[in-house]
């Protein structure tokens, strides 16, 4: 038998922007333990924002399980909050998230690096070079001397951790950083979402660095903000679609702007400006490879009789996964497909 560390990891209560806690369990397994094998376990909801001081118990559910490459035997366990009664707790979001297994997500998580209350390489005072060379850039000017060690250091606990990645890069301001993950339904992809923003936030612990969350944290000026751009897809727009069927989802999500919008992350009227690669967020657009749409609509969606995945640059770099993907899922119920059209006649 071999005791494990079991970081159970869940999101307070703490608004707009919920925090990442995390607590570490012992317990004896024979081998890596599976998520049926995680007891619930109890925490001080008074200390989170999730319960009174006089009525303080809450309970950790475990929804998922990544072992941790940061720790000999260690295992990551992503848990919703549960009332005492083992209802959902009125923070737990997931538990009620529209999900598909069908349904594929990928999020391009944004961020920056911050070290001293300013992004890595920015001057004590005023700022570096203007944006231009920076994005997907390489050498000690452009990204520095410890950003790409903490991005390639996070990318490996990630892939050991069972996270799809499918990509890192610089971005186009000076300490900005991306990452990307993909997810098959919306509840494991941002599962995945969530455990690599821990990684990353307890990477960085070492570095003295902190990662900066907010969507927009130089404010207005002719830096870019950070997004968290929603790729999507589901069976029948990979596999059916057609240009009367996008059209329709379109509509659909024009109509659902505010909802989107709602939540897309804190702070969204500051980065969704028309400036800077981003949409009004007053308005709903769509376009063929256009970065300053709401919807951006690949030419491969549109030159395959508009079939494959669709990406909403609308979620900024501190918004919940969670409600994302579940809110995509909404709109998208809303337009009803061929075949849901012709058992609706019938």
């Amino acid at each position: 038998m071999t005791k494990y560390k079991l970081e159970y990891i869940w999101l307070d209560g703490y608004k707009p922007v919920p925090n990442l806690r995390g607590k570490t369990q012992l317990k004896e397994y024979a081998e890596f333990p599976t998520l049926e094998q995680l007891p619930l376990w109890g925490f001080d909801g008074s200390s989170t924002q999730q319960a009174e001081g006089h009525n303080s118990d809450c309970v950790l559910k475990p929804v998922a399980i990544f072992p941790d490459g940061a720790r000999k035997n260690g295992a990551l366990v992503m848990c919703e909050v549960l009332n005492p009664d083992g209802t959902p707790h009125a923070s737990n979001g997931r538990a009620t998230i529209v999900d598909d297994p069908g349904a594929w997500f990928g999020f391009e998580q944004e961020y920056f690096l911050y070290k001293d209350g300013r992004p890595l390489g920015f001057p004590t005072n005023g700022y570096p070079a203007p944006q231009g060379p920076y994005y997907t850039g390489v050498g000690f000017k452009n990204v520095g001397d410890v950003a790409r060690e903490i991005v390639e250091e996070h990318l490996d606990l990630c892939l050991y951790a069972g996270i799809n990645h499918e990509g890192i890069n610089a971005e186009v301001a000076k300490g900005q950083w991306e990452f990307q993950i993909f997810g098959k339904g919306s509840a494991r992809a941002a599962d995945e979402m969530w455990i690599a923003r821990y990684i990353l936030l307890r990477l960085t612990e070492k570095y003295g660095v902190d990662i900066e969350w907010h969507c927009k944290p130089l404010g207005d000026t002719d830096w870019n903000g950070s997004g968290m751009h929603a790729n999507f897809s589901t069976a029948y727009l990979r596999e059916v679609g057609g240009k009367e069927y996008f059209l329709a989802l379109m509509a659909a999500f024009e109509k659902n702007r505010a909802d989107h919008i709602a939540v897309y992350g804190p702070d969204n009227h500051l980065r969704l400006t028309g400036k800077h690669e981003t949409a009004s967020i007053d308005e709903f657009s769509w376009g063929i490879a256009n970065r300053g749409a709401s919807i951006r609509v690949p030419h491969s969606f549109a030159n395959n009789n508009y079939k494959g995945y669709l990406e909403d640059r609308r979620p900024n770099s501190a918004g919940d996964p969670y409600q994302i993907a579940s809110q995509i899922l909404k709109t998208i119920a809303e337009v009803p497909t061929a075949a849901a059209a012709v058992a609706a006649a019938e």
